[in-house]
């Protein structure tokens, strides 16, 4: 699902005044009009199955703009994938800083995650896109997974080292690092479910400020049951060790 993670805003434009600056707004119109299009199409049937005449056409423009905005199907299908939430090595500075509370970590860690969810449709979009891509990959899933999921994961499990006092991460603590971000990439993909069952709970910005705020609740609960556990976990091996097991087999003998 990364600065953080805000859509980009296509139709923002900088430029001269007058003639030239309507050109430039006509262009940067008739560009996110092809990426909404182009968003809906891939989401609904995929890149294989998507043309860039039927793109073209739900845009309203003509196929040669894919040509001249994208370079092609490829290019534009990339601009699809990357540009509408960006990826999540963009939100790492908003929770991996050394002099960061637990709290204030994981505040910035859920703002940039659940940012784009003020969207609506643009993130349920975004959200299907990604899964069809896991189904049927182009190689764009395996890309982000190497420049934006893995750095953002090991920034998380460095912030949950740091207050746990661990100077290494073991496989407990990427399997906390794992489950906290569950809890917000649990919503995108159950955001139909909820809109059905309880709309309200996505209704407004506020209620998804709300929604981040509980799962910084939860989340620092979790960290706080694994610091517990490791407080309590033995630290040496118990007396039915190599020891006994040595004495039994001398006995046998």
């Amino acid at each position: 699902m990364n600065a953080s993670r805000r859509p980009k805003t296509p139709l923002r434009f900088a430029g001269p005044q007058g003639a030239s600056r309507k050109q430039r707004a006509d262009g940067v119109e008739a560009r996110a009009q092809l990426l909404h299009a182009a968003l809906r199409l891939f989401s609904e049937k995929g890149f294989a199955k998507t043309s860039t005449r039927e793109i073209a056409q739900a845009a309203g423009a003509n196929v040669a703009a894919i040509s001249y905005y994208f370079g092609d199907k490829a290019g534009l299908y990339r601009a699809v994938f990357t540009e509408p939430i960006g990826s999540a090595r963009d939100d790492i500075a908003l929770y991996n800083q050394p002099h960061f509370t637990l709290r204030q970590s994981l505040q910035g860690f859920f703002a940039g995650f659940l940012e784009p969810m003020r969207q609506g449709e643009l993130v349920q979009l975004c959200t299907r896109l990604h899964f069809r891509e896991m189904l049927e990959p182009t190689g764009l899933w395996a890309e982000e997974v190497d420049n934006g999921l893995k750095p953002a994961h090991a920034a998380l499990v460095a912030v949950l080292c740091r207050h746990l006092a661990l100077a290494e991460a073991d496989d407990d603590v990427h399997r906390l690092a794992f489950s906290i971000t569950g809890l917000a990439v649990q919503l995108f993909i159950s955001r139909d479910v909820v809109e059905v069952i309880r709309p309200q709970l996505f209704g407004t910005p506020e209620a998804i400020a709300r929604w981040a705020g509980s799962l910084v609740g939860y989340a620092e609960a979790m960290v706080a049951v694994e610091a517990a556990r490791r407080s309590t976990a033995p630290t040496h091996r118990s007396a039915a060790s190599p020891v006994r097991m040595r004495t039994a087999s001398h006995e046998k003998v």
